[in-house]
């Protein structure tokens, strides 16, 4: 059999890896910043781009985008072409699928802190953004599945099956969940409202997580543990079962992020009964790695690869156990809007993604340089390091969500709430917010072990060069099944119908659940005294999305008592219909408000806002002093209306037309509201003197942003009466 050669693509693996690196450490330092704001909440005071709101959706994205996901892209681009034993099909569409993610990243890192924000978690990005991402996204796709019909190996082995359901997967979940109307270039209104958008959010959200952090590491860890253990993969048969079950299960998951909310309670049902499911496949992917290695665990105890992996597949059973166990209702109730979801999602994160892509930083570094690994030691170091931070930090955010929620729910004899000071629950937790900047700091510090040893590695290895190979060219067989062959080893020499089918598999559970929410009317039963937001609000709204109050302050009271009995009424799905994007938010950090108006007057807005420890003693709020300061910009809400209106919102072409002047009459009301604090009349006085004398030009407080915001805060949760609702 003649043999060809060819040449593996080294350099764009190393491309990738090399941003991997870089990018891990700024998105963990970015948390760790963060994690000292809840002990620090003045930390970065006055500043607006690094204000808490923007930061955090900034490290989310560059930690799952930007360090998890060039680790899967140098992993897939490591093993795809040697697994298929065929080069990447294309040179520049993998120069245009590593620049182009890149600068996504950097679109990102510029974007948020600017206020730049969707506000949908995991999906902040606006809409041109989006599409740079689907084209990218598109881009490695094509190349994968290019790659793969030019191969020389005629079966597709099971990581290329994880690799293939990534891509088609995210491609959807994208797609479908940022479907945006444009306001400018930089801000859009998801064409989804209230109930409909948290349901398409969370389909998106849960399986970000499923099919972004997680199949594409189960195609890595199928790879690369087998390999560096060498040994075979424990069972091909689980390996059938682990894939299939869980592509089809995990697209059913979602609702279980939005249980006892207004969400119809069928949805919520579906999603936790397959969240139940989902433990089976999870968990045979977790056994079928950690049984590889039988027979490997003396090289386990000295190989720090594998000690990363080991750890890695660990967590990732304890992660995929406790999700299904978070969707039991009576588990949800406790753990939601709670810091036990941080440690839930942080054991995850940390742990999988994190110490899988250390093990294969660790595992190709060396390959890929022609050398040895500079210091071992070093890498076991970090490996205790890391280890150590994982448990420190997880460990005090369950017992602060433990805590939080049984001070939440005490009640005294007379029927009153033992805490019904919010704060009094902020200020219990915060030895373990200390516990986790700490346990935040050692497992940055294992990164930065990891960056001198990798940087020592390179610098004693030579250049990276493509690395020569060789293997037959792949014969021809019958389209249809051997004799004796097996329907999927049949499937496996046909990627096409592979893809398809992975394809069908995830599209029944998204269509099943999402149609019926948004197609059938009587899922959302309306209001009539639900009115859309004036357009004030409506900008105050907007500015609350760009703060990124969202990550602190839910907007979804449950039917609770204690909810009821501290935040007032429970929600109803009707409340959200002009919603565009919704805002129930996913952790308390801070109070609910969805009942906040008419709570508190417009002064003590202004000096929450401005000062939040003025108003609320020992409360961790940072300040937002450019909100007092800023003139709000207001040549936009007539499009933002249009656009609105575009989606479904009942404003006329009056309305619109008179915008300006609406906004003009509410924000004086509220300026006349705030002359009653003798110390607010004082101050702004004394700010128009100034201003006066110095020749300044003086915005009035009517045309501030924090006007704007007032009006939106007192404008939340007044639409309904309990009585309305009986009649």
């Amino acid at each position: 059999m003649e043999m060809q050669q060819f040449h593996y693509d080294n350099k764009i693996v190393t491309k990738f890896l090399y941003a991997t690196i870089i990018f891990g450490v700024v998105g963990m330092l970015v948390g760790l910043i963060l994690a000292f704001m809840f002990l620090f909440p003045n930390l970065t005071d006055g500043i607006s781009w690094l204000s808490f709101g923007r930061l955090r959706p900034l490290h989310t994205n560059a930690v799952i985008f930007a360090f998890v996901g060039n680790a899967m892209f140098a992993g897939i681009y490591y093993s795809l072409q040697r697994l298929l034993k065929a080069r990447m099909a294309s040179d520049l569409l993998s120069n245009i699928n590593f620049w182009g993610w890149q600068l996504i990243i950097v679109a990102a890192a510029i974007s948020l802190p600017l206020g730049y924000s969707t506000s949908k978690e995991y999906a902040e990005l606006e809409w041109p953004i989006d599409i740079a991402i689907a084209l990218i996204w598109v881009v490695f796709g094509v190349n994968m599945i290019w790659t793969i019909l030019k191969r020389r190996q005629r079966h597709l082995y099971v990581a290329i099956w994880f690799y293939i359901a990534t891509f088609v997967t995210v491609a959807v979940l994208h797609i479908f969940n940022s479907l945006e109307l444009p306001v400018s270039a930089m801000k859009s209104y998801s064409v989804y409202a209230g109930v409909q958008d948290a349901l398409v959010q969370w389909w998106y959200g849960h399986n970000a997580v499923a099919f972004f952090l997680t199949t594409p590491f189960l195609g890595l860890m199928y790879y690369f543990v087998p390999k560096a253990a060498n040994r075979p993969v424990y069972s091909y048969r689980l390996s059938i079962v682990h894939f299939w079950s869980l592509i089809f299960i995990y697209i059913w998951a979602g609702p279980h992020h939005l249980l006892y909310t207004a969400l119809p309670d069928w949805a919520q049902n579906l999603g936790v009964a397959f969240s139940i499911m989902l433990l089976m496949p999870s968990w045979g992917g977790m056994i079928n790695g950690l049984l590889t290695l039988r027979g490997a665990w003396d090289k386990v105890r000295t190989d720090p690869v594998l000690k990363f992996m080991v750890v890695a597949i660990t967590g990732y059973g304890m992660a995929t156990f406790e999700g299904p166990l978070l969707s039991l209702k009576s588990v949800n109730a406790v753990a939601h809007y709670t810091d036990w979801i941080i440690a839930h999602v942080h054991v995850g994160a940390l742990a999988w993604n994190g110490f899988m892509a250390f093990g294969i930083i660790y595992y190709l570094i060396p390959r890929l340089f022609k050398t040895k690994l500079h210091s071992l030691g070093l890498a076991n170091l970090h490996f205790w390091l890391g280890t150590l931070g994982i448990i420190i930090y997880a460990l005090p955010m369950y017992v602060a969500g433990f805590t939080q929620y049984s001070m939440w729910q005490q009640f005294n004899p007379d029927g009153t709430l033992v805490y019904g000071n919010f704060l009094e629950t902020v200020s219990e937790i915060i030895p373990m917010y200390w516990m986790r900047a700490i346990g935040g700091t050692l497992y940055i510090a294992g990164m930065l072990i990891l960056v001198y040893n990798v940087y020592a590695t390179i610098k004693s290895g030579s250049k990276v060069t493509d690395e020569l190979a060789e293997a037959p060219a792949l014969q021809r067989v019958s389209k249809k099944r051997i004799a004796g062959e097996g329907w999927h080893t049949w499937l496996e020499r046909k990627p096409i119908q592979l893809t398809i089918l992975a394809t069908v598999a995830i599209l029944i559970g998204g269509i099943l659940q999402i149609v019926p929410t948004i197609m059938v009317k009587s899922n959302i039963p309306t209001i009539s005294s639900v009115q859309p937001y004036t357009p004030l609000e409506l900008e105050g709204r907007d500015i609350y999305i760009r703060e990124g109050c969202v990550g602190c302050h839910s907007q979804m009271i449950r039917p609770f008592r204690h909810e009821v009995e501290r935040y007032g009424e429970y929600s109803k799905a009707g409340e959200y219909v002009y919603d565009h994007p919704f805002l129930w938010g996913s952790k308390r950090t801070g109070p609910d408000l969805h009942r906040i108006g008419g709570k508190y007057s417009d002064n003590w807005h202004l000096n929450h806002m401005y000062d939040p420890q003025s108003t609320s003693s020992g409360s961790i709020m940072p300040g937002y002093k450019w909100l007092i300061r800023d003139e709000l910009d207001k040549s936009q809400t007539e499009t933002k209306m249009e656009v609105m209106a575009t989606l479904g919102v009942p404003y006329t072409e009056d309305d619109i037309a008179d915008a300006q002047q609406q906004m003009l009459d509410q924000g004086t009301q509220i300026e006349k509201n705030l002359y009653n604090d003798p110390d607010f009349v004082e101050n702004y006085e004394a700010d128009k003197q100034f201003a006066k004398e110095n020749g300044e030009e003086f915005v009035e407080m009517r045309h501030r942003e924090i006007v704007a915001i007032i009006a939106y805060l007192q404008r939340l949760g007044t639409d309904i009466k309990v009585k309305d609702l009986q009649e």
